[in-house]
């Protein structure tokens, strides 16, 4: 189909030009093609634009949007390429907002040696964190995804080698933009530090061997020249430890975050594999308090609960919320748990009990949750059910036989926490342990220093505790924590941080707008930015929002991207020679 113009002479002899929508068609008769007009669009000198204008937006539905542009763009203009750019659009503002650009900017600005371009690794780190956001990956495939795939505003390409001398200057200021991200962060967000949530995780490499030991501070950072090592920390980075992702085989390390009640993580911090939890949580108050954090209650999990770890916390007025092991045999754990006394409801299924032990000091509350209870002795009718038919018969087996099977019991803690074995040596049901258990199911055990918090609020603040471990589900599933392709200790504490800047980013969207980052990420990722190519030059033009990014960006208060992106004007042609201007 083509347009068709057609011209008559009125009776003044003025020519009159008519288009048509027309197509060719074979006529049997003539043995040729002839025109056959579809529908005419009146006089071209009265042409209804506005209509044809809306006919052309609603053919133009009907196609795929290259498609469209083709169709639609003037002669001699070429459609180069699209990239996606509302992801990368709203982690812009965010770190503008937040400063952190100004940050990374400014940092280690007293330093010896050569000035480093701040600018430009600034915008590599920003690439960086937009990638583990967006698309998570190598370094290698950053770069790549970088300079071919997205559009970054600054930004237009970068090397896996731009990407390494960033990381690497990434580590060397890290303890000063931790700081002053998080002041800025606090103070922007308006912040309540008055509970802070703490815990760790790991994260494991493939590797045949661990690193070697290395000389390390109480920090657990290798030791330099004139620093004191500590004899107790030398340790390779990646080493052997308890493996929070059941895989002690590989060699791992550990990391630690301390969130907000509002789920914003606040800082993140790395230690070798084999740090235990207990010896953690003194340098991170102490890191902290150099914050002047003012009185803030610590709340962490059943692994920091060791007296030592409590005293270091009451520290310089500070206090603490810690979850107790109930089955840790301790004074005051029977006590609390053998109190009597009434359950008050709470929020949700929640009962709390609060309980006084004489000489203890510190508060105890018992909680209580119904459903976690129904559930509890499910999960031990099934382990009961399991173990007795395990031990059926054999009280027949031989002395050898039956010494075997309690060996086999004894690696599944599941079943061999209710086995009792008689003095002769049968296998049995420990039925004062299944009537022990019944006492616990639903329950966990609270115990905190601070006078003033109400049986409920120490209860609430203790469950705030998942928005820590939600927080490690996306750094490890949304944000690819690992696999780690790095395996100098510097690039493996810089990937950390971009890690964590990447969830600080995602965590203010997510409470901000009340959805979740996949959802977000996904129609986010649907404005793109189209270059185009023609005669007057090279242009980068957004496409129109749709209604739910433009909602999206209200509510984050971000402005929507320019329409015309970039533009950049045909360099001017050759001037003509004299013969042309004669001619001419």
């Amino acid at each position: 189909m083509y347009v068709k113009t057609t011209s008559r002479k009125t009776r003044d002899g003025t020519e009159v030009r008519y288009l048509h929508l027309a197509r060719n068609q074979w006529d049997p008769a003539r043995h040729r093609s002839v025109p056959q007009i579809l529908y005419s669009f009146g006089r071209e000198d009265a042409l209804d634009r506005d209509a044809i204008r809306r006919l052309v937006a609603s053919l133009s539905r009907l196609l795929d949007p290259a498609e469209a542009l083709a169709a639609t763009a003037a002669p001699g203009l070429v459609f180069l390429e699209s990239r996606p750019l509302g992801g990368v659009h709203v982690l812009e503002a965010l770190w503008r907002r937040l400063g952190i650009d100004a940050i990374i900017g400014g940092a280690g600005q007293q330093g010896r040696g050569r000035p480093r371009d701040t600018g430009a690794s600034e915008r590599v780190l920003f690439g960086l964190v937009a990638s583990r956001a967006l698309a998570p990956s190598s370094k290698l495939a950053a770069a790549d995804w970088i300079s071919n795939d997205v559009h970054i505003p600054g930004l237009p390409e970068t090397t896996d080698d731009a990407c390494y001398r960033a990381m690497d200057w990434l580590h060397e200021i890290r303890g000063e933009i931790g700081e002053q991200i998080y002041y800025q962060v606090a103070d922007l967000l308006n912040l309540e530090v008055d509970l802070l949530f703490f815990d760790t995780t790991s994260t494991y490499f493939e590797l045949e061997e661990a690193d070697g030991p290395v000389a390390r501070t109480w920090r657990g950072e290798p030791a330099r020249a004139g620093e004191d090592a500590d004899e107790d920390k030398t340790a390779g980075f990646r080493t052997e430890g308890k493996s929070k992702d059941s895989r002690d085989d590989l060699p791992q390390i550990i990391i630690g975050m301390a969130v907000t009640r509002g789920g914003i993580p606040v800082r993140a911090w790395c230690w070798p594999g084999n740090t235990g939890d207990s010896g953690l949580i003194r340098q991170v108050k102490a890191d902290m308090r150099d914050w002047s954090l003012g009185r803030v209650v610590w709340v962490t999990d059943r692994g920091f609960s060791s007296r030592e770890n409590r005293r270091y916390l009451q520290a310089g007025a500070g206090h603490y919320i810690i979850a107790e092991k109930l089955r840790s045999g301790s004074p005051d754990i029977k006590a609390a748990l053998s109190r009597q006394g009434r359950y008050k409801a709470v929020a949700g299924n929640l009962q709390v009990k609060e309980v006084r032990i004489d000489d203890a000091g510190d508060r105890f509350v018992i909680c209580h949750n119904p459903d976690a209870a129904t559930r509890d002795a499910a999960i031990r009718a099934g382990l009961l059910a399991r173990l007795e038919e395990t031990i059926a018969g054999s009280d027949q087996l031989t002395v050898t036989k039956r010494a075997e099977l309690r060996g086999k019991i004894s690696t599944m803690p599941g079943l061999n926490r209710f086995l009792r074995v008689t003095p002769g040596g049968l296998l049995r049901v420990d039925k004062a342990k299944v009537k022990a258990e019944q006492n616990l199911d639903g329950k966990y055990l609270l115990r905190s220093s601070d006078p003033k918090l109400s049986a409920e609020d120490i209860a609430l603040g203790y469950k705030q505790l998942l928005e820590v471990e939600r927080g490690w589900r996306d750094m490890k599933t949304v944000l690819d924590l690992r696999p780690v392709y790095h395996r100098l200790e510097q690039r493996i504490r810089a990937h950390v941080i971009l890690c964590w800047l990447a969830l600080l980013l995602i965590r203010i969207i997510e409470t901000t707008t009340g959805g979740t980052w996949p959802e977000i990420r996904r129609h986010l990722d649907r404005l793109h930015a189209g270059t185009f190519s023609g005669p007057a030059g090279t242009f980068r033009q957004r496409t129109d929002l749709t209604k739910t990014q433009a909602g999206l960006l209200a509510r984050l208060a971000i402005p929507a991207p320019r329409q015309i992106l970039d533009l950049q004007p045909a360099p001017p042609g050759p001037p003509s020679s004299s013969a042309d201007r004669a001619e001419a």
